[in-house]
């Protein structure tokens, strides 16, 4: 998916806009540059576990869930969400959430430190990553 067409502006303050989105579909990831050059490569696993709809996330960090069994999941399609974001489609049919680029950034820049505290949640909840 080449947005750079469809990013001429930056609606809704948003700090960070990708020239570029692509699906890696051997590598199941979520391939994205940025204007100021950041490159970033999202497992489908963490973009799906770190979903941003209420439903994963919920109203308040207390109420964010752990979710297991994630390990092989897919992404099957993207969508563009007007010209901030793109919804993911997984094939485990979750299809709820909108991924702003801002935090798109945010999970590229800061996907060691997010997926380390992921494992830890998903050990003390009794979950394994495995379906």
């Amino acid at each position: 998916m080449n947005t750079s067409s469809a990013l001429d502006h930056n609606p809704r303050g948003q700090q960070h806009k990708p020239v570029e989105i692509r699906l890696n579909r051997d590598d199941n990831k979520l391939e994205i540059d940025f204007e100021n050059g950041e490159k970033f490569s999202i497992a489908a696993e963490l973009l799906r576990v770190e979903s941003p709809s209420a439903e994963i996330q919920g109203h308040s960090p207390d109420e964010k869930k752990i979710i297991g069994g994630r390990k092989n999941v897919a992404i099957m399609k993207l969508m563009p969400v007007g010209n901030y974001a793109i919804e993911i489609k997984f094939d485990d049919l979750h299809d709820s959430g909108i991924y702003t680029w801002d935090y798109l950034f945010e999970l590229g820049s800061n996907g060691d430190a997010i997926w380390a505290e992921y494992l830890k949640n998903l050990e003390a909840a009794g979950l394994k990553r495995e379906p």
